[in-house]
């Protein structure tokens, strides 16, 4: 079979698939992005690149993950729906594909009233699953939005995110499912504590669709109490929210609770998704540790 990108060819041999957000910075120093990169590359398939995360400014996604794809790392370029109309959308798109770049995750994007522009107009022309549409089953038909033939056609991985722990459940496993009928070929998830219910999520998702469980991993017991009680989707059991409150050493306390939550839905699922803001050092510590049937 011939795989278009490595997190393809992981994806799909069943490899316990490892992926890791990487923020580009608020300003034009980039090479710290390329040292974080080298340091994890045994480990991680791809580098999701984030797009203005948290709705808070910083450098072009795209311009990251030409640089970093420049230099042999793969990458997954995020793309929202919040700052861009149709036309800069689609024109991305295209950029990515002559870069190439392989692997887009499609989000619909948090509005701006939550980070450092409060004052910026959301665009929004389409949502998530408009924009996986046009990735999977119209531009790779040679067309763009308005139906206008392209000179060559972009083909790309495209993934989806999905907050397991929404309530109610059923309209996040509606959008999830649309997302999945357009083409969606892989899913990240919301962080995971609760690991009884992540499994319950699972369980409602076709299994032809790898999901790559959200790990985030505890530094302080004011981080657990303000993720369970701010972050939509998020439940830290008390169990948790004890250990960490009760540790003399918090760090470590929250490695060993990745570690235990990755070694515990490692045979269900197809991999794991880090999510650090930023602190990507702790990836290698946890995967040190981490007991994985690859």
């Amino acid at each position: 079979m011939l795989y278009k990108s490595r997190l393809h060819k992981d994806l799909l041999t069943k490899k316990f698939v490892v992926t890791a957000e990487l923020s580009p910075p608020k300003g034009v120093e980039y090479n710290y992005l390329l040292d974080q990169a080298e340091a994890l590359s045994t480990y991680v398939s791809a580098f999701n690149i984030t797009d203005n995360q948290r709705s808070t400014m910083r450098m072009s996604a795209l311009a990251i993950c030409h640089l970093l794809e420049s230099q042999g790392f793969e990458t997954i370029f995020q793309i929202t729906c919040r700052d861009r109309n149709i036309l800069a959308l689609q024109s991305d798109i295209l950029g990515a594909s002559a870069l190439g770049i392989k692997n887009i995750l499609a989000i619909t994007g948090d509005y701006p009233l939550s980070g450092d522009h409060p004052f910026a107009k959301p665009v929004f022309d389409i949502d998530s699953v408009q924009l996986v549409h046009l990735l999977k089953q119209v531009m790779p038909g040679g067309k763009d939005f308005a139906g206008k033939e392209l000179k060559g056609s972009p083909d790309f991985i495209v993934g989806v995110v999905a907050n397991h722990g929404a309530q109610p459940q059923e309209p996040q496993l509606i959008k999830l499912q649309k997302k999945i009928n357009e083409g969606a070929e892989f899913i990240q998830t919301q962080t995971i504590y609760d690991i009884d219910q992540f499994l319950e999520f699972l369980e409602e998702v076709p299994p032809a669709v790898p999901v790559l469980g959200g790990i985030f991993p505890l530094k302080s017991a004011k981080i657990a109490h303000f993720l369970n009680d701010n972050v939509p989707g998020v439940s830290i059991p008390e169990t948790i929210l004890r250990r960490m409150e009760n540790t003399k050493d918090p760090y470590k306390e929250g490695i060993e609770i990745a570690v235990e939550t990755i070694e515990a839905i490692q045979p269900e699922c197809a991999g794991v998704h880090f999510m650090t803001m930023g602190a990507v050092d702790v990836i290698a510590e946890i995967l040190k540790e981490v007991s994985i049937d690859k």
